[in-house]
């Protein structure tokens, strides 16, 4: 498949598993408050939405409701011990490297279209050593919207010199699905992301349950790509 075809890929529970640093960060703010730690197993699903949302979920969990200006304090803190230690134990899903080695074959070139700050994406992929393989690498922050806007995914794919038609998104939760449905863009499932809803519920174009079955899945979708 001779194609160059962006291919858009979410951040925290797609790329990389984000889960135990996001968390333990949450709890370090939830310990300094004077609330219990929240098991991680149960706390993943709470995670997709952004450091605020994530805090706010947490304080819910404990049966706690912050101000606004408590918030944007907690927010800021959080944000101070994320940036501190985002890469203690964060690390590329398994299979990751090899499927963007086979698609970067092929002629695809890669972006990525988070809800984490841009700034705090550029310094997790820095410290994994995967930054050089993104064109483009772009935030809440980046043009003042969030996924599911489909405003953010298109300006990335812009970004990285791409064109909407002959795009692909990857992504774990509604907020992708929902960008990428919204922009026109087929959509790639994974089934092994942070979710509060089953992504299969969400009806994404292509399913996948590991990365290894990225290429294959990017294939299947490359007929709707309208390139020329």
């Amino acid at each position: 498949m001779a194609i160059s075809s962006t291919i858009v890929f979410d951040l925290d529970g797609t790329l990389v598993d984000t889960a135990p640093d996001l968390i333990n960060a949450l709890n370090h703010i939830l310990q300094r408050e004077g609330l219990r730690p929240v098991p991680l197993a149960s706390a993943r699903k709470m995670i997709g939405h952004g450091a605020r949302k994530l805090l706010e979920r947490g304080l819910e969990a404990e049966g706690r409701f912050a101000s606004p200006s408590d918030m944007e304090r907690l927010t800021v803190d959080f944000i101070d011990f994320y940036a501190e230690n985002i890469a203690i134990e964060s690390r590329p899903f398994e299979g990751l490297e090899a499927a963007l080695d086979e698609l970067a074959g092929r002629g695809c070139q890669f972006a990525v279209c988070t809800n984490k700050l841009e700034w705090l994406s550029r310094r997790l992929l820095d410290q994994l050593g995967l930054s050089s393989r993104f064109a483009a690498i772009c935030g809440a922050d980046t043009f003042g919207v969030a996924k599911p806007d489909p405003t953010i995914l298109r300006q990335t794919i812009a970004q990285a010199g791409g064109e909407v038609a002959a795009a692909i998104m990857v992504g774990d939760a509604g907020t992708d699905v929902g960008a990428a449905r919204r922009a026109g863009v087929p959509v790639i499932g994974c089934t092994f992301g942070y979710t509060d809803v089953p992504i299969a519920e969400l009806n994404p174009d292509h399913l996948i349950d590991h990365m290894r079955e990225l290429p294959a899945a990017v294939t299947a979708l490359s007929s709707s790509l309208r390139i020329t």
